[in-house]
């Protein structure tokens, strides 16, 4: 039998649980079969567990909190998941900041939670026929504490190269002051928006829908702009013809719209 974990200490208690939900698209263009299987190969590699852990890992430092346990797996034929749980780190209050302002890349802890747990899962897919290959990566933070898990979305949408960045943020529950009353929330937001560097929002296509009553946020972003070079895998585009960029670039265009709309869209569109 196991013997029993002790329990852990935990510092500055808040009931308030704040959760991150990010999704991000990656689009290719692979039209044989063999081109669009070394997409999906690339793709595994490149996100693995071992990378995605380091990953992962920045954040808990990004948001000043301690690794308890890490449970990391590879999957055949492809995808990844890594689960971290964390708990605060004893930093002091000074440090803490909720603003609402982008969070900073991982060069320095500006965080405190009271336990959290920080997961990622990866979805590589190729369209069966059109020549389109997508890569889905889903990361969850959500912590229990004064920290806002915002802190760590800045970092996370420069170390993803995305299409389509969709983000939703909670805050549940409540907590009580020294006076009883209740606090819903403890921190100002009126966009996730507000969390995303300038440079970022200047790249993209960005659209909200937000429950304010609820402390429900969520935000949509869609590259504006891209070069059809760095979407094109096994073929250069000096070896296709105008009608056939035009092609694929309509394909492109099409898929991309479709998952930020989120919905099929009619043929010649």
């Amino acid at each position: 039998m196991a013997g029993q974990m002790s329990k852990l200490k935990l510092h500055g208690f808040n009931n308030l649980t704040k959760t991150l939900s990010f999704n991000i698209y990656d689009v290719c263009y692979a039209v044989t079969p063999e081109q669009r299987e070394a997409y999906i190969e690339y793709i595994d590699e490149a996100y693995n567990a071992e990378r995605l852990t380091q990953i992962l890992t920045d954040v808990t430092n990004i948001i000043g909190a301690n690794i308890l346990n890490i449970a990391h797996q590879d999957y055949d034929p492809q995808g990844a998941s890594v689960t971290i749980l964390v708990s605060e780190e004893p930093i002091v209050a000074e440090e803490l900041s909720n603003s609402e302002a982008p969070g900073p890349l991982p060069e320095s802890v500006v965080g405190h939670l009271d336990k959290s747990h920080i997961t990622v899962h990866t979805y590589p897919e190729s369209h069966p026929e059109g020549g389109i290959s997508t890569f889905r990566a889903d990361i969850d933070v959500s912590t229990c504490g004064r920290i806002s898990p915002l802190k760590a979305l800045n970092y996370l949408i420069h170390k993803f190269e995305s299409d389509i960045v969709v983000m939703d943020y909670r805050v549940r529950g409540f907590t009580r002051d020294t006076k009883g009353k209740k606090h819903f929330i403890d921190h100002k937001i009126s966009s996730i928006q507000n969390f995303i560097a300038h440079d970022t929002k200047e790249k993209f296509q960005m659209i909200d829908v937000n429950v304010y009553q609820e402390n429900i946020f969520h935000t949509k972003m869609m590259l504006k702009e891209y070069d059809l070079a760095n979407y094109l895998f096994g073929v250069k585009p000096e070896e296709l013809t105008g009608k056939e960029i035009k092609a694929i670039n309509t394909q492109l265009k099409r898929e991309m719209a479709e998952i930020f709309y989120g919905r099929n869209l009619r043929r010649g569109l």
